[in-house]
């Protein structure tokens, strides 16, 4: 598994005792976090409406309210609800340690604190964080085929439906799976730092099929910063046809032949142009006998052999 950096990571350390809190800072600061302290619970509170950090490090006892209340006052907070706590105390009965996690926190380190100790979990909760951060994004991407990017645009995850459109789209049939065809992979270099940087929305990439379009464009996750690339296929209304006049296809039979080249079985055909499979096999029954062939795979093949001539659909 990758080792969690802590580039663009802020940690927010409440905590009333000022040794507690120049010991974490220091600690946190070497090992490149972006830190920021409040010395009791409603300052922190405060603090969530100006910025939300990627982990709490809370002490449990401190003045005013304590860290439990301040815990459950985090997770009703729309910002912050799903924010990794760990609390940090001297309290280690199993009372208070149960009502730390019943408040909504995720771990506990005991007091006098050891500075890599807290970093090693502060890496776990981050790294747990940003897993579940990715796969809520990939499920309300659902209905998308999806590509996961490292901060460098090196795809490292994508689904099924992303690998059948990127081998459809994309003639590169040497293509591996953890590479990116040359033009998307031209694209996404040229437009990771807009990105990255929350620059102005980058414009999709679109790639034209025949009678569809694939549309590519740019998603974050929403806390992690994970780079995800979602796919979306647009059906145009009605295929464009095939310009096989020396053939004498009807309309309706070079309506078929387009969705057959596109790979359509006969039921999808048959919805798609709203008529029976029976009848679908008719007009193909008519086209095999205009263009010469015996079979689908021919058929096929001839329509895709004329794309010198129908680039405009290609």
């Amino acid at each position: 598994m990758s080792q969690i950096t802590s580039d663009n990571h802020v940690i927010l350390i409440v905590d009333d005792v000022p040794d507690n809190l120049a010991v974490l800072s220091d600690a946190l600061d070497d090992a490149g976090y972006m830190v920021l302290v409040a010395t009791d619970g409603l300052s922190a509170i405060e603090r969530l409406g100006y910025v939300t950090p990627s982990l709490i490090l809370l002490d449990a006892v401190m003045p005013g309210i304590d860290g439990f209340e301040t815990c459950r006052r985090i997770r009703s907070h729309p910002s912050s609800k799903h924010v990794p706590v760990i609390f940090m105390t001297g309290l280690t009965e199993t009372e208070h340690v149960v009502k730390g996690f019943e408040v909504g926190g995720n771990d506990y380190v005991t007091k006098p604190l050891r500075p890599r100790e807290v970093i090693a979990r502060i890496e776990s909760h981050l790294r747990n964080a940003s897993m579940i951060s990715l796969a809520t994004a990939a499920s309300e991407a659902s209905a998308h085929a999806v590509i996961v990017l490292d901060r460098d645009g090196v795809p490292i995850w994508q689904t099924s439906k992303a690998v059948e459109w990127i081998d459809a789209y994309f003639s590169d049939p040497d293509l591996e799976v953890s590479t990116l065809p040359l033009l998307l992979y031209e694209w996404v270099n040229e437009h990771l730092f807009f990105v990255t940087e929350d620059s102005d929305p980058v414009t999709p990439l679109l790639v034209k099929g025949l009678g569809t379009e694939l549309r590519i464009r740019f998603s974050k996750g929403e806390r992690s910063g994970d780079l995800l690339l979602i796919l979306d296929q647009c059906v145009s209304p009605e295929p464009i046809a095939l310009p096989m006049e020396g053939y004498q296809l009807t309309p309706r039979e070079s309506d078929v032949l387009v969705w057959l080249a596109k790979g359509k079985t006969n039921r999808d055909i048959a919805d798609i142009l709203g008529m029976s499979p029976r009848t679908v096999n008719k007009h193909l029954e008519h086209i095999f006998v205009k263009l010469g062939v015996e079979t689908r795979s021919a058929a096929a093949a001839l329509a895709v052999s004329r794309k010198h001539v129908a680039n405009e659909i290609f």
